[in-house]
């Protein structure tokens, strides 16, 4: 069976949440990977029709899919496609979501390998000697 999964950005976590002004940055600490996170349309959004909060599974939001995303997701949810989404990781600019298209559970992706720095054969990287520090 092919999976039918891919990554979302969450946006707008600066902001501070309606109902009590819970903070949207510390609802994300508060997020394991892994954990279901929901997502809701937003027609009725004086700033964009289009949009998708995302929500904790405490019900808290923390913040909304990007502006490119949002239409197609929310037409998804709209028209019946099943989409079950789960937190990712805390972004520099927010979060990341995981989400499963058609009823497919998104499972995290694993880390990405760091590549190590490339070295000489022995791996070693010695030191730079300025030219004025040369003996001649």
């Amino acid at each position: 069976m092919t999976r039918r999964q891919l990554s979302l950005h969450v946006v707008g976590v600066a902001h501070l949440n309606k109902k009590g002004g819970s903070d949207r940055r510390f609802e994300i600490l508060l997020c394991p990977p892994g954990e279901p996170v929901e997502l809701v349309p937003e027609p009725s959004n004086p700033v964009d029709p289009q949009a998708v909060a995302v929500y904790s599974v405490r019900g808290i939001q923390i913040g909304y899919l990007t502006a490119e995303r949002a239409p197609w997701i929310g037409s998804m949810i709209k028209n019946g496609t099943e989409v079950r989404a789960i937190f990712q990781a805390a972004t520099p600019a927010g979060a990341a979501i995981r989400v499963g298209l058609d009823g497919d559970e998104p499972v995290v992706p694993p880390p990405p390998v760091a590549k190590p720095a490339r070295a000489g054969g022995d791996g070693f990287w010695p030191d730079e000697i300025p030219p004025d520090d040369c003996e001649g």
